[in-house]
């Protein structure tokens, strides 16, 4: 009885706890339809003119700085790195107290947006 048991154990409690391993789809391979956040390259012409574009030129674009904008452009390099390397980009985006949050009347940039500029900004913002 005893050299019949002890297989017979062993091998029932391999199989309970073999099947006691699970992982969800979403822990082995993401949500779906969430992509993650890539910030391995952060490029003005690729990253960021495209969300300023999709956030900002409506109002600070060449075009309409003079009326909506406040006066400010965000349409060329130029002018984006005047206000990148002096804070109020970042600021405006971030949304502390002492900042005026942008864009106006909207809802707040994506965080994969907003570390997509400051990572920019702390890289020197640079043309590239």
């Amino acid at each position: 009885m005893k050299k019949i048991f002890l297989p017979l154990l062993i091998l029932t409690l391999t199989y309970l706890f073999s099947g006691c391993y699970y992982d969800s789809n979403e822990a082995l391979f993401g949500q779906p339809g969430i992509v993650a956040c890539d910030t391995t390259v952060t490029n003005f012409t690729a990253q960021i003119k495209p969300i300023l574009q999709s956030n900002c030129y409506s109002c600070h674009s060449n075009a309409h700085a003079a009326g909506s904008g406040a006066g400010i452009k965000l349409e060329d390099y130029a002018d984006v790195k005047t206000y990148a390397t002096n804070g109020r980009l970042f600021g405006t985006i971030v949304r502390p107290a002492i900042y005026s949050p942008m864009p106006k009347g909207g809802g707040k940039l994506s965080d994969c947006e907003i570390k997509i500029i400051k990572i920019w900004i702390t890289k020197g913002a640079i043309n590239n």
